[in-house]
């Protein structure tokens, strides 16, 4: 259904956010999880679920992610010197999944962090938490009448 005030509503965040990119600002364009336009300051953006990146979407899910991860590498660990304790060589494969869980690890806390840092500063700032989906500028571009 067609909703000519959201429109509206759109048209002036789209030119807030114009305004502000050409005045040199970082910003983003998101819809909000209300479906609402909003122009974000870089730094209020964490990671972006469902846009390639994680499909999780609070940094406590990620953080959780996060922390399967070092178990993963814990018993990576144990399964790499586990053969050692029998006078064994090493399980030397096991090395594939500690660098994998290991990586895997550092990439999730560090977007857990940003998410952290992001949805801290939305709080403080009073701005809404964005949602995920992209916004096609040129259908905006038509509604502008500069």
């Amino acid at each position: 259904m067609y909703d000519r005030e959201r429109d509206r509503r759109d048209d002036a965040a789209y030119a807030e956010h114009k305004k502000a990119v050409a005045e040199g600002e970082k910003r983003v364009l998101r819809r909000t999880r209300s479906g609402e336009l909003h122009s974000y300051p870089v730094e209020e953006i964490g990671f972006s679920p469902g846009r390639g990146q994680a499909q999780v979407s609070t940094w406590q899910g990620m953080a959780l992610l996060a922390a399967f991860a070092a178990g993963a590498v814990v018993f990576s660990g144990v399964l790499f010197l586990g053969p050692l304790g029998h006078g064994e060589a090493p399980l030397w494969g096991a090395l594939v999944l500690t660098l994998l869980a290991g990586g895997f690890t550092f990439y999730a806390f560090g977007l857990a962090r940003d998410e952290f840092n992001a949805a801290r500063l939305r709080k403080l700032r009073g701005s809404p938490a964005p949602g995920s989906g992209t916004v096609d500028t040129s259908l905006l571009e038509l509604g502008q009448k500069d």
